[in-house]
């Protein structure tokens, strides 16, 4: 069995800080708009949004699953669909706000919002997460 880097490689290489995840099914994160991670144009390419967006939510959705038990588990994003609302230029600071909508002990929706350092919506997201138990 191997065992589970944490943080994850994802998480470092994007460099994402947990800023909160004080209540069981929410969690918010930071990240650098790191210039590289711009496209050509010199602004954030969504799919690193999009990865900003899953490692909060699928924090979020693994709180939510140990409520009240402290069960370990795993969640496996099954879909998810962003949305992106203006560019984000290189060196922008964004905070991810990601909550559970709704969820049992199998599947769990979750929500995100990505705002820039002037409090900007500049992204959101909602996923759907398998959960499963990790031995």
């Amino acid at each position: 069995m191997s065992t589970m880097q944490v943080p994850p490689n994802c998480d470092l290489t994007l460099g994402l800080t947990l800023r909160e995840r004080s209540e069981p099914g929410r969690s918010v994160w930071e990240m650098n708009a790191d210039e590289r991670f711009a496209n050509p144009a010199g602004v954030i390419q969504g799919g690193f949004l999009g990865a900003l967006c899953d490692s909060a939510m699928g924090a979020s959705a693994i709180t939510f699953a140990r409520r009240g038990g402290g069960r370990r588990v795993f969640a496996a994003n099954a879909e998810m669909k962003t949305s992106f609302f203006r560019p984000v230029p290189a060196g922008a600071r964004l905070t991810c706000s990601a909550v559970v909508v709704s969820g049992g002990d199998r599947v769990v929706f979750c929500e995100a919002e990505v705002v820039d350092d002037e409090d900007h919506l500049v992204a959101k997201a909602s996923s759907t997460y398998v959960i499963t138990p990790r031995d």
